[in-house]
């Protein structure tokens, strides 16, 4: 198994491994079509080839007009060409943001213009739909090619008149000798402080703020993560988690080039159990939600203490499985170490590219997140807010010199954690002082944006979005009596009481209606899986509300527990 390569860029790691590995195995693919059983094989691509369709892409994009400092978009689920234009974006110097595929059209439209994109590559007819629909949002100068290939007569590209070609389109019209030329230029001109992606993450009032990452954040962050896990001489990973989000980003894609290991793309989200089958890894992450799943399948089908099972569902390889994204429960990481898995959890955050903590197999202790990285600073402000400071830590957000501010002062990045580090300087994450909820999936959502589109609603006097640390949001509904009076009338909805109208089916679904319609252009991890109406408003008298009436949200989860509990009650 090859070193671990320490180098401060994104290209030159890129060229030496590519050097250094040549003919080995490097990233494991599914075939587009079936075989006769039914099942997408798996085939490996070598470092080699891996490097010549990087070049290639490269040589594409600089014939595009691609230039140095260029914003380059792509809006695509995980597939091969995700990482080879992630690799190329470097080797032409331009800046890679990464959108996320599950975004609504106005936000992605929002990001695009944000950064003033000149190309963005979409992965389907879905995502270019999206796209259509928005149209008139998008930077004029705008050119969209789409990864898959698209009938001549669709109705998006015919009549939107919106994509301009084909990913194979524009590599056809690449000069392959000039992407060597291309990749030695960068070699030379790239340095750790220039800036290599941008990444979009909400802010606590819903305005996403663009992460600037330079090749030096996520080089150090990636060797950090390697140096922290004894490898054997084996190593395979399963890539399964948005490669669009930072923890993928840099603890698979940009760790197993350090490394130089094996990686395998999963299918889908979906299909991870049945990659794992066939794939057979040795090192998977993920996130809570994923292993949470899993030990309650076990438990619920019976299974739970069958010898090997859990370690048969992943595999039957798997050394070591590492969560991050939110806060992993003690019981499940028990429940995996009695099975015989080993389950760590790490710590960080798009800023700090991500990771700021990790627990490995040598150092780690139930209830925290580890010890900070090699070279990575941590410590809790008088108020208990964790700080770090390092290599990892963000140059600032893109076009906001204020946000960027009031983020880091001398250095030292303020998470919107609070913690506590023990005598052995083991990090505890004990609640957040940022009001940002991050579900079980590990996706950030804005809960005060939510509530602002709620309470717009006539019939919706308060709300209060719930989803820490859980699969889904949902959210507790104070009703405006009068409007909702004025509607039962108008509709000739037969109740008996106040009460009754509260749990009547239909003041249920016309909430259900009135609160799809108000979110209706938010991504899938911001809507509502279910709401509770309220018999009486969140109020100061109950210390429910501050004196600027901004929502308590602790102590009105503690009085409303109960509602909030069976709203996450298996049907």
């Amino acid at each position: 198994m090859p070193e671990p390569l320490i180098t401060n860029t994104l290209v030159s790691l890129f060229s030496r491994r590519v050097a250094e590995s040549g003919d080995a195995p490097a990233l494991w693919v599914k075939a587009a079509t079936a075989d006769h059983a039914g099942q997408r094989a798996y085939s490996a691509l070598t470092w080699n080839e891996l490097g010549e369709m990087v070049r290639r892409a490269a040589a594409a994009l600089h014939g595009f007009g691609i230039r140095p400092g260029d914003r380059v978009a792509q809006v695509s689920e995980n597939r091969l060409e995700w990482i080879v234009l992630d690799l190329a974006v470097h080797l032409v110097r331009g800046v890679h943001v990464a959108i996320h595929s599950e975004l609504s059209g106005p936000q992605i439209a929002w990001q695009l213009c944000d950064v003033d994109g000149r190309l963005a590559l979409v992965s389907d007819a879905q995502q270019l739909a999206k796209l259509a629909a928005v149209r008139d949002q998008l930077p004029a100068d705008l050119a969209v090619y789409s990864f898959d290939p698209l009938a001549s007569d669709s109705s998006v590209a015919a009549e939107q008149h919106l994509l301009v070609g084909t990913w194979s389109d524009l590599l056809a019209r690449a000069d392959e000798n000039l992407g060597w030329l291309i990749e030695d230029t960068a070699q030379r001109a790239v340095g750790a402080d220039d800036l290599a992606t941008i990444l979009y993450s909400s802010g606590t009032t819903g305005e996403p703020k663009g992460v600037m990452l330079t090749h030096g954040n996520l080089t150090s962050n990636a060797a950090g993560m390697v140096l922290a896990f004894e490898r054997e001489a084996y190593d395979l990973r399963l890539s399964w988690l948005p490669l669009s989000h930072i923890f993928a980003r840099t603890c698979d894609l940009y760790a197993w080039l350090v490394r130089g290991s094996e990686m395998a793309l999963a299918e889908s989200r979906e299909t991870v159990l049945a990659d794992c089958a066939q794939a057979r890894p040795t090192y998977l992450n993920g996130v809570p939600y994923f292993f949470d799943k899993l030990a309650r399948h076990l438990q619920t089908s019976g299974q739970a203490d069958v010898p090997g099972r859990l370690l048969e569902l992943l595999g039957g390889r798997v050394r070591i499985c590492c969560s991050g994204g939110a806060s992993l429960a003690d019981s499940t990481a028990e429940f995996y170490r009695q099975r015989g898995v080993l389950l760590v959890q790490g710590y960080g955050l798009t800023e700090s590219s991500p990771v700021i903590s990790v627990s490995t197999p040598q150092v780690n202790r139930l209830g925290t997140v580890g010890q900070p990285l090699a070279g990575i600073a941590v410590r809790i402000a008088p108020d208990g807010e964790v700080l770090t400071r390092g290599p990892h830590v963000m140059p600032g957000y893109w076009r906001q010199p204020d946000a960027t501010a009031a983020a880091i002062c001398d250095g030292w990045l303020s998470t919107g954690d609070l913690g506590e580090i023990d005598a052995d300087g083991f990090l505890k994450i004990t609640g957040r002082k940022k009001e940002l909820i991050v579900t079980s999936a590990g996706k950030n959502v804005a809960p005060t944006m939510i509530e602002s589109r709620l309470s717009e609603e006539p019939l919706i006097a308060q709300a209060m979005i719930v989803g820490e640390g859980r699969s889904h949001l949902t959210a507790l509904i104070v009703p405006n009596l009068d409007a909702l009076r004025a509607e039962i009338i108008a509709q000739r909805i037969s109740v008996i009481s106040p009460a009754d109208a509260l749990r009547h089916p239909q003041v249920l679904a016309l909430y259900a209606a009135h609160i799809q319609s108000r979110l209706s252009d938010l991504s899938h991890s911001e809507q509502i899986g279910r709401f509770t109406l309220l018999d009486r408003p969140f109020s100061l008298e109950q210390d429910e509300l501050t004196p600027t009436l901004k929502l308590r949200r602790s102590v009105i989860a503690e009085h409303f527990a109960t509602e909030i509990e069976q709203m996450y009650r298996v049907e």
